[in-house]
């Protein structure tokens, strides 16, 4: 393992928003005089790209690898998005350092930063979180929730592309009328754009060059992302955001923020003295803990977001059908000096008052769809 002489090294997804949240801590390390090398682990969920979040098998699709390279003493430390974590981990591995968070919320992603008020009815939304989609139709119920899943960039891609596709189209069209229409005597014809199309195009980013070779199979109106998530890919100024109430839109547990895991030991200890920041820490593991003891995992919509505030853990937990149609929902300022036990106490009044049972009708539901899907395969390889 590594000594505080030599270079740590660092695992992480290769995808472009994790090496970023790698760099971050990357950085973080550096400047309190770590050396820190990144060094790339491709996972269970980087491979399987077909399938949404929910039905990848265990939670953890994404973490699991890293960690194995980590245990293993073939990586010294891994960084990691903490809602993707398990709540249950090796005995012999812990999070080492919880750096300070990021944005906590969800943010409603379209092209022309329109609220979800404005969204037309039956609009189309796409995301992959079971979360995100109950508490969407909890809000807008006439709304179509459609499954979306890639990286940051492709998701925004593939918002963008109908609307950059049709203008393309409506340009090109718009250009061949004034050709036609060119040297004609008292011809009123006015050319609707300030500039041709080849310019156009030229004007536009690398995202949205990319998004007009896609060809979607569902048009969004919108998508719902971590705001984290596209402050992060450096994409928030490419599209029109609008920031999703905290407390309707409960985040998932630990949005936001990052972990690093290490084996038990001096070089944890090391590396949680130089970045773990205690609030977010305490926020984080009250979160966690309700949703361990909650048991609702990957497969139910619970959302629980606490912020601490002087001597207390604001908490506030909702707990939904998948359909949105049910729900339970409690805020709760929780005591600071007691907040592990306390977060388990509220996680245990919730499943009194039905989120167990909405949990363990999730998880039906979430066995049939998975029992559907596997026919589904099976058929097609027929």
């Amino acid at each position: 393992m590594t000594t505080r002489a030599d270079t740590l090294q660092l695992a992480t997804r290769g995808s472009d928003l994790a090496l970023r949240q790698a760099a971050t801590v990357r950085d973080l390390l550096s400047g309190r005089r770590l050396s820190v090398e990144l060094t790339e682990v491709e996972t269970t969920g980087d491979q399987i790209r077909d399938e949404l979040i929910h039905r990848l098998g265990k939670t953890g699709a994404f973490v699991r690898s890293l960690d194995e390279k980590v245990i293993a003493g073939e990586l010294d430390a891994a960084v990691h998005s903490m809602k993707d974590m398990p709540t249950e981990r090796p005995d012999n591995l812990v999070v080492a350092a919880v750096p300070e968070r990021a944005a906590p919320g969800d943010v409603l992603v379209t092209p022309d930063g329109s609220d979800l008020a404005d969204l037309p009815e039956g609009a189309t939304v796409g995301t992959s979180s079971l979360r995100r989609r109950a508490q969407l139709l909890a809000e807008r119920p006439d709304l179509t929730v459609e499954p979306l899943r890639g990286n940051v960039d492709t998701r925004v891609e593939k918002l963008l592309a109908p609307s950059l596709q049709r203008e393309h189209q409506e340009r090109h069209e718009a250009e061949q009328e004034r050709k036609e229409h060119a040297g004609a005597e008292d011809d009123d014809y006015e050319f609707p754009y300030d500039e041709d199309v080849e310019a156009w195009f030229d004007s536009l980013a690398e995202l949205e060059r990319r998004a007009m070779e896609r060809d979607p199979d569902t048009e969004y109106d919108a998508i719902v992302l971590a705001k984290a998530g596209l402050d992060r890919a450096g994409l928030t100024h490419h599209v029109g955001t609008v920031d999703l109430p905290l407390d309707t839109f409960v985040p998932a547990p630990g949005q936001g923020a990052l972990a690093v895991t290490a084996v038990d030991g001096d070089l944890a200890e090391d590396i949680s003295d130089r970045i773990d920041d205690p609030q977010t820490r305490v926020e984080t593991t009250v979160e966690r803990t309700i949703l361990a003891e909650l048991g609702g995992g990957c497969v139910a919509p619970i959302g629980v977001y606490a912020t601490l505030e002087g001597g207390v853990v604001h908490t506030n937990v909702r707990v939904l059908s998948r359909d949105g149609d049910e729900e339970v929902r409690v805020g709760r300022d929780l005591p600071v000096e007691r907040h592990i036990d306390a977060a388990v106490d509220l996680a245990a009044e919730l499943a009194d008052r039905g989120a167990a049972d909405l949990i363990a009708e999730a998880k039906r539901d979430a066995g049939a769809a998975d029992d559907d899907a596997s026919t589904a395969r099976e058929e097609d390889e027929a």
